[in-house]
């Protein structure tokens, strides 16, 4: 059925009610986790508004990262433990407030601790650093996040924009027809370009100085910047380019597979060492180096990102390399001796 966004704020942030009754359906779930019927009652309760779905996400995102925080410092287990008993034992109401009031000075240190963990909870869907999620939109595309990625959507009666604020992305475009209430043009908006896909499954990396497009299938538009006839440049499947705020050019190949990472793996061809541990330290916190005299070093194979300790430990088994750990967060390749 059509959705009405209209109460949906001009930068697509879920109302304080939605929010508060997002929080609501957490505390039901947590208080009755062996009842299929309840969550049932809650995905329908997502599903019926993008602002719904986007309250959820948000809470469910800030829980997560607020307990992670607070389990990591000494004594604070023992206040989180009293605080998950004395809402269990409280009535929904007091709870809500109980928990609500949880949430929002957990955001307020968040804040002043972590400015990406902030916009992790700022942006519609995000993700942290070695997290890696997936989200069905009401129109039917597929977004893919890669770590510490953040989208904000601006769905209107006049367009469907998705914007690229950090990371990466894999999106997949939903379909159209003239039935459907989303039948605007998909656009996809990052810090260099603008991007229309038509059936298409395509992948933008935003990093500092540019932004790179991969097409997987379909077809994309790259309409800002635009090519040197003035007309927006069409990229086709098997194709990439890389985007900067003057101009997009066709990109040479990877020695990477560009999309290996929505199935948890890093895929090398003939990569440089250098270049891969850059990958590597994008799904770990900390300092991942090596030294000089390696760093052209090349390797080719299929890694697991699910532990990135783990996949280091493998590298001393096909290259001449040594890791060195000034702690778990330091961590500094050198050669062998």
């Amino acid at each position: 059925m059509p959705v009405d966004n209209s109460s949906l704020h001009r930068r697509g942030e879920p109302h304080q009610q939605v929010v508060k009754q997002a929080i609501n359906w957490l505390l039901r779930l947590r208080n009755n986790a062996t009842n299929p019927r309840l969550r049932q009652e809650c995905d329908v309760w997502r599903a019926e508004h993008l602002e719904h779905e986007l309250a959820w996400q948000r809470v469910q995102s800030l829980q997560a990262e607020l307990s992670s925080n607070l389990r990591a410092v000494p004594g604070a287990q023992v206040a989180l433990n009293t605080l998950e008993n004395s809402a269990q034992g409280l009535g929904r109401r007091q709870a809500l407030k109980l928990l609500s009031g949880a949430l929002l000075m957990g955001s307020a240190a968040w804040l002043g601790k972590d400015a990406v963990g902030w916009q992790q909870w700022t942006a519609d869907f995000a993700t942290a650093t070695g997290e890696r999620r997936g989200f069905q939109l009401l129109d039917g595309t597929r977004l893919e996040l890669n770590t510490a990625s953040a989208v904000d959507l601006d769905y209107t009666a006049q367009q469907r924009l998705i914007k690229l604020t950090r990371g990466e992305i894999i999106v997949t475009c939903g379909g159209i027809d003239e039935a459907s209430p989303f039948d605007r043009p998909l656009r996809v908006h990052s810090r260099h370009g603008v991007y229309e896909g038509v059936g298409a499954r395509f992948i933008l990396r935003q990093d500092n100085d540019c932004t790179r497009l991969s097409v997987t299938s379909g077809m994309v538009a790259i309409h800002s910047p635009r090519g040197a006839d003035g007309e927006s440049i069409r990229v086709q499947a098997g194709q990439s380019y890389l985007i900067d705020h003057h101009q997009a050019k066709l990109a040479a190949l990877l020695d990477m597979d560009a999309g290996a990472w929505v199935d948890g793996l890093i895929v090398t061809r003939n990569m440089r060492l250098g270049d891969f541990l850059n990958e590597v330290a994008r799904y770990r916190h900390g300092y991942l180096t090596c030294s000089s005299d390696i760093a052209d070093l090349r390797l080719s194979g299929v890694f697991r990102l699910e532990n990135t300790d783990r996949l280091l430990a493998i590298l001393p088994q096909t290259l001449p390399v040594q890791l060195g750990y000034r702690t778990r967060w330091w961590v500094t390749l050198e050669r062998q001796v």
